[in-house]
């Protein structure tokens, strides 16, 4: 599988600290992997070791519920297992958004496709596609509908595993920016691959986002999530990406390079980006917005 490099950076500064210094500028606080990416905290603060040790600690215990790469996650037992006793309350608050975002898309945001993304990720490994039987079998294997959540358990039909990539990423920046909140810090913008900007810029105004494919969001006190298509792909040609429709089991169509969403939160930024990319006409993924007042179409790129 081809796929691009994604990094978590969080800079944290105080006002004075940062006069005269960019973000570039700062120099890695904590190297290391979070949700199975490349990740870094930069921090310009006078506390700032205290905070490093908080908020990796931070990000060690989601991922001890969210991780597909922990052999113990919360995630990995339940698709072991098909259940999970007693879930931790961040695990259910994650499904009861996904879930949100599911019936807004028409079930285009689908956290039951992991059998899915198992087949292919299967198939590529031997450079091979999926068999049309092999998708159809695939996409059997249970769906949102089965799947049973309340805070005694969550359960899944036999088969079905969940995959959380298309959120859990944007519900660490808002865990991290909730954890950096609670301790009195502001004006901080927070990357683990989506963005979640907590105020502004400690030297005034909106924190400028630089969105690969090219413009600028400026964000303060709200989150942004752009999803690529072909960011990650099955295929050596670059041609089958990672986001996977439900309804067909084929990899989303090839119409947007990248879709950008902004949100009050990083969870729901993401979700929507997510479900953005199997759709192809604009005002359709407008309607789905509808839902969420507060979200926004920030930028598209088409192919």
């Amino acid at each position: 599988m081809q796929t691009r490099r994604r990094f978590l950076a969080i800079t944290a500064a105080a006002p004075f600290a940062l006069a005269g210094a960019t973000r570039a500028a700062l120099s890695p606080t904590w190297t290391g992997v979070a949700l199975g990416a490349r990740a870094s905290l930069r921090i310009d603060h006078p506390d700032a070791a205290r905070i490093a040790e908080e908020v990796t600690s931070e990000i060690a215990r989601l991922e001890d519920i969210f991780s597909l790469y922990r052999p113990d996650s919360a995630l990995v037992r339940l698709n072991r297992t098909g259940r999970i006793d007693a879930p931790p309350p961040e695990l259910l608050e994650c499904l009861t958004l996904a879930g949100a975002v599911h019936r807004a898309s028409g079930g285009r945001f689908d956290p039951t496709i992991q059998p899915l993304w198992a087949l292919w990720a299967e198939r590529a490994a031997t450079g091979a596609r999926p068999t049309p039987p092999e998708l159809e079998a695939a996409r059997a294997l249970g769906g949102w509908a089965e799947l049973r959540l309340d805070s005694s358990a969550v359960t899944l039909a036999p088969g079905m595993a969940l995959t959380l990539n298309g959120i859990a990423q944007g519900y660490v920046a808002d865990r991290v920016a909730a954890l950096m909140e609670g301790q009195g810090l502001t004006d901080i913008l927070i990357d683990t691959g989506e963005i979640r900007a907590l105020g502004g810029q400690p030297n005034g105004g909106d924190w400028p986002v630089q969105l690969a494919e090219g413009g600028l969001v400026p964000l303060r006190q709200r989150a942004l999530a752009t999803s690529a298509p072909l960011g990650t792909t099955f295929d050596a040609d670059g041609r089958s990406g990672h986001i996977l429709d439900p309804m067909t089991g084929e990899a989303a169509p090839h119409v947007w390079r990248a879709v950008s969403i902004s949100a009050p939160s990083a969870a729901l930024a993401d979700a929507l980006s997510t479900a953005a990319c199997l759709i192809k006409v604009k005002a359709d993924i407008d309607a789905i917005l509808s839902s969420f007042p507060e979200a926004r179409f920030e930028a598209a790129v088409t192919l």
